[in-house]
């Protein structure tokens, strides 16, 4: 089976997955905008292969999500209040990062 959201919402502070093997995925704002996997947030390999992690600065519009689109059957891209929407957050990203699955 593969793994897709069945529903996505934003309850308070956090961003709800419901997932199609029925699992439920809870993440905080603040958390997934920090953890953003574009270039400009997470940072790009140089010609060594070392990662090269930018200088991210927020602001409290930073951690207000105003929406999101699917990408394909893979990702979401999150729209953020601050204007960032570079970020594809795929899905297999989504559930590696799910705070409830780490511990």
């Amino acid at each position: 089976m593969r793994l897709e959201p069945k529903s996505v919402e934003q309850i308070g502070s956090e961003l709800a997955i419901q997932w199609s093997d029925e699992s439920e995925t809870f993440l905080p704002l603040r958390f997934l905008r920090t953890a953003c996997p574009c270039a400009a947030c997470g940072g790009e390999p140089d010609v060594m292969g070392d990662i090269v992690r930018p200088n991210v600065s927020y602001t409290d519009r930073s951690f207000e999500l105003t929406g999101w689109n699917p990408v394909g059957g893979y990702a979401l891209q999150l729209d953020w209040a601050d204007g960032h929407n570079t970020g594809l957050y795929t899905y297999e990203y989504l559930r590696r990062i799910d705070p409830a699955r780490a511990a």
